[in-house]
């Protein structure tokens, strides 16, 4: 059960296009629904033993897109032998969590950063494991050693793949366009006479200044060559990967705007899918991104925030392409052996099992 959809008519991001690959990848071996939200309820059958299901969200809490309120969830939940919610904090994951644990339907969760309160430590005991996509994350939630399995995430290798017909040129960023993203730095980083293309959107914060970033970044790109080419479809993507030279994710710890930020980058979905692609990374050395980048193997790790630094290794890249070609071979090897979403699946799996030999669940205490 995802909170927020990915497509036209959700939003850009990890959080949202990996329950739907890690579901993708699951219903190869077990029959396996997607619940997600929208305005009207619809089903669909995707292939082979995926099915997908939206249920109609009448508000959302706060106006928050991961908190949507649809009467219908509980009946949906009926069949499941395990209910796998996103978004540990999201309203529609503490609801399923409430029902299945009256039903005694195994629960587990996996988290993607979602911000609030749970229940004065009551929300964890309702879930039998935690399948979390870093170390990194596991240690920022504090959850239960005992109940935590890290299944990281993938990138599909078919779908990511290098295409030696495709000529490769310029920087590319993908992502939203929030200022802990750094993207004000990679403008200000940018090599003379590179290119940058920027694939995402506005995310949605409420409070101005934040709000503005994305007409910062436009102020900030006069006299670079920067195209700003908005979101694109997930058919589309895994071109945008081949023609670049070098993706680079500039995140912050702290925003342009002076604001902390905590917790970033718990995986970095757009590395994975990005390094399948045969296209080298620079990045933030911060959160989940140093268990996914080897630094100088398969890129660049950059410390947050330091645009010299980052200006370096993306004119180290962009002008040896011999050493880029290199790291994105070995990038794609790394994907290979780790970072598919079939291991991925059979990490979760494997956890599922787990919770299929043991008794019924029930609460657990404490830690």
């Amino acid at each position: 059960m995802a909170p927020t959809p990915f497509g036209t008519d959700g939003l850009f991001g990890g959080g949202e296009r990996y329950p739907l690959e890690l579901a993708r990848a699951l219903a190869r071996d077990v029959d396996c629904t997607l619940l997600t939200f929208g305005s009207r309820s619809s089903r669909r059958r995707e292939s082979g033993r995926l099915r997908l299901r939206t249920v109609r969200s009448f508000t959302f809490l706060g106006g928050h897109p991961a908190h949507p309120v649809a009467p219908s969830l509980i009946a949906a939940l009926a069949r499941a032998d395990v209910v796998h919610t996103h978004h540990l904090r999201s309203t529609p994951s503490r609801i399923a969590a409430l029902t299945a644990r009256v039903r005694r339907q195994h629960t587990v969760v996996t988290d993607h950063g979602l911000s609030g309160g749970d229940w004065a430590g009551f929300l964890p005991r309702l879930f039998d494991r935690f399948l979390l996509v870093s170390a990194y994350s596991a240690r920022e939630l504090g959850a239960p050693i005992e109940r935590t399995r890290i299944i990281y995430g993938g990138a599909d290798p078919v779908r990511y793949r290098p295409d030696p017909a495709v000529s490769r040129a310029g920087v590319i960023f993908v992502g939203r366009l929030t200022p802990h993203k750094g993207v004000d730095r990679l403008i200000a980083a940018l090599p003379p006479g590179a290119r940058l293309r920027v694939v995402g959107s506005a995310g949605h914060d409420a409070a101005l200044p934040e709000r503005d970033y994305p007409n910062l970044l436009r102020r900030l790109a006069g006299g670079h060559e920067v195209d700003f080419v908005g979101a694109v479809s997930d058919d589309a993507l895994p071109l945008v990967y081949r023609q670049a030279a070098v993706l680079a994710l500039p995140s912050v710890e702290r925003t342009c705007y002076g604001r902390e930020v905590r917790v970033s980058e718990l995986l970095g979905l757009v590395v994975l899918e990005a390094m399948a692609s045969g296209t080298p990374v620079v990045a933030s050395r911060l959160g989940g991104l140093a268990e996914v980048v080897e630094d100088g193997a398969t890129g660049f790790l950059v410390e947050p925030g330091n645009v010299a630094e980052l200006q370096d290794r993306l004119t180290q890249l962009l002008r040896d392409p011999e050493l880029a070609a290199r790291m994105g071979a070995r990038a794609r090897d790394l994907v290979l052996e780790r970072f598919t979403w079939r291991a991925c699946a059979d990490r979760c799996l494997a956890a599922y099992a787990e919770l299929q030999r043991s008794a019924r669940p029930r609460l657990h205490r404490p830690g």
